[in-house]
C-alpha cells in the first residue's frame, strides 16, 4: 500500500498548531470538532455527507411524522464563525500510522491526532439473502426508502381485488426489539390505526399486521424489568404481534423464514437488529474485537497505534465494569469525544491525562403517542410524563433552533391532529436492485 500517488487534499491552510483529523461526523465526531472550537489546533472534520443527522428520530421520517430535513443539520453552518474547524466532503481509504498520513477520494493529509469516528452500518449476521431483501434505518436516505416503500406497497394493494393477495404488502414485519424496533413497531402500529384508513378506506387494515421480532426473551434488553413490561404491554394495546424468542432465518422478499419452520409474508421486513462497526484500512487484525470494533485504552487511543484514536460505535474500552465494551449509544460517543478534547487540551499544556469514565445518563423509548418509558440512575417511570420527557429531551438533543422549531411544530400538529402530511411517494431516479426486480416481476 502506498500513499505517493495522491496529491494533498487542497485549500487547507498551513498552521503551526497540531492537526487533528476526525473521520466521522456524527455524535461523536460533531462532539470532538465543536468542543475543539477556538482552541490551539487545526481541526479538520471529514464525512461522506454534508450534513449532520439525528439518528434517534430517524423512525419518525420512516413513518412520515417528520420530513428529512428536520432531523439533519448542514455541518458547514455549525463552523460559520470557527477560523480552526475544516469541513470537507470526503470518504475515507485508508491511513497510515508510520507516515501519519490519511487517504481519501479527494487526496491525502497529513496529521499529527487522527479520530476515527465512522459509527457503525446494519448488521445482518452474515445472511445475503436479508440484507438484498430487508430495509435498514440507519442513514436518512434509508428512513426515507422506508417511507416510500411502505406507501407505495399500499398504491399497489388498492389495485388488487383479491383480499389474499393484498396481505403481503400491507403487513409490516420489523427485526429488533431494541430501542429503535420498538419506536418503529409503535409509529407502524399508530398509521395502521389511525392515518391509514383514511388515505385507503377501500382496504381493510384488520389484515395489516405489524409484527416485532426479538431474537431474545424481552424487548429493550438494557432496560429495566419495568421498562420492559409497560413497554410489551404498550404495544400488545396497539395491536402490535410481539414474537420473542424468535430468529429469522431467511427472508426471499415475500416470506419471513422463522426458527421452528414459522413463515410469515410480508414485502416490507423492516431489519432493526443489530449494528456492525465500519472499518478503515490502516491497522492490523490485532487492534480489532471479534465483534469488529476496536480496542482502546481509557484515553481513547487505540493500543499499538499511538496518535490515533477511536470513539463512539467503532470503539471498544473494556473495563471491569463493561467487560464487553460500552453500550453503542449516541452519550457514550459524545462523552468519550469531550474527554478526549479535554486531554488534547491538557497534551498542549503538559498537564495530566484524564481517563475515560462513562456517566449513565438512563435510556428511554417511547411506544406510539402518550406512552414512552424512561429509566433515569434515579427514577423510573412510564407513561404520559415519561412520554413528554421523551420529547423534551430528544427535541433539546437536535442541533439548531430552526429545526427544533419543525419539529415542535410537526409534533404539536401529529399530537392535534394526528394525520400528518408528509404522506408523499417520491420516487428516486435510482432503484435499488431488489426494487427493480420487483417492478419487472410485476410487469
Amino acid at each position: 500500500m502506498t500513499n505517493s500517488v495522491t496529491s494533498p487534499i487542497p485549500n487547507i491552510p498551513a498552521t503551526t498548531f497540531p492537526k487533528v483529523v476526525i473521520v466521522g461526523a456524527g455524535f461523536a465526531g460533531l462532539k470532538l470538532a465543536r468542543k475543539l472550537i477556538k482552541s490551539d489546533f487545526q481541526v479538520i472534520l471529514l464525512d461522506k455527507n454534508n450534513y449532520h443527522q439525528f439518528q434517534p428520530l430517524f423512525y419518525q421520517v420512516a413513518t412520515a411524522g417528520l420530513e428529512p430535513s428536520a432531523i439533519s443539520f448542514p455541518l458547514r453552518k455549525i463552523f460559520h464563525h470557527s477560523t480552526n474547524v475544516i469541513f470537507r466532503m470526503a470518504e475515507v481509504k485508508h491511513f497510515d500510522a508510520d507516515q501519519k498520513r490519511l487517504v481519501t477520494d479527494i487526496g491525502h493529509i497529513d496529521y499529527d491526532y487522527l479520530v476515527l469516528a465512522m459509527g457503525g452500518d446494519t448488521n445482518y449476521f452474515g445472511s445475503k439473502s436479508i440484507e438484498y431483501y430487508a430495509a435498514p434505518m440507519k442513514t436518512i436516505s434509508e428512513a426515507l426508502y422506508i417511507r416510500n416503500k411502505v406507501i407505495s406497497n399500499y398504491e399497489r394493494a388498492i389495485n388488487i381485488e383479491k383480499v389474499e393477495n393484498r396481505k403481503y404488502l400491507m403487513n409490516v414485519i420489523i427485526v429488533g426489539g431494541g430501542p429503535t424496533g420498538v419506536e418503529l413497531a409503535g409509529a407502524m402500529a399508530e398509521l395502521r390505526n389511525n392515518v391509514l384508513p383514511k388515505d385507503y378506506p377501500e382496504l381493510s387494515f384488520s389484515n395489516m399486521k405489524v409484527v416485532l421480532i426479538e431474537g431474545g426473551s424481552e424487548l429493550l434488553g438494557t432496560m429495566s424489568p419495568e421498562a420492559k413490561s409497560h413497554a410489551l404491554k404498550y404495544l400488545q394495546d396497539l395491536g402490535v404481534e410481539v414474537m420473542l424468542n424468535a430468529i429469522v432465518k431467511d427472508y426471499d422478499g415475500q416470506i419471513v423464514t422463522l426458527n421452528d419452520d414459522v413463515f410469515l409474508e410480508t414485502k416490507t421486513l423492516l431489519w432493526a437488529a443489530g449494528i456492525k462497526p465500519n472499518r478503515i484500512e490502516g491497522l492490523s487484525p490485532d487492534h480489532f474485537a471479534p465483534n469488529g470494533r476496536i480496542y482502546v485504552d481509557s484515553h481513547s487511543q487505540i493500543i499499538n497505534c499511538s496518535g490515533v484514536y477511536a470513539l463512539g460505535d467503532v470503539s471498544l474500552l473494556v473495563e471491569e465494569k463493561y467487560p464487553k465494551g460500552h453500550p453503542q449509544v449516541a452519550q457514550v460517543a459524545m462523552q468519550q469525544a469531550a474527554n478526549l478534547a479535554l486531554n488534547f487540551k491538557a497534551l498542549q499544556n503538559g498537564k495530566p491525562l484524564k481517563p475515560f469514565q462513562y456517566k449513565d445518563l438512563g435510556s428511554m423509548a417511547t411506544v406510539g403517542k402518550r406512552r414512552a418509558v424512561v429509566d433515569l440512575p434515579f427514577l423510573k417511570f412510564q407513561g404520559l410524563l415519561a412520554w413528554l420527557t421523551w420529547l423534551f429531551v430528544h427535541l433539546m438533543a437536535i442541533l439548531g433552533v430552526k429545526n427544533r422549531l419543525f419539529v415542535f411544530l410537526n409534533w404539536s400538529w401529529n399530537y392535534l391532529s394526528f394525520d400528518p402530511s408528509l404522506r408523499l411517494l417520491i420516487k428516486p431516479k435510482y432503484v435499488r436492485e431488489s426494487e427493480r426486480k420487483e417492478l419487472i416481476e410485476e410487469r
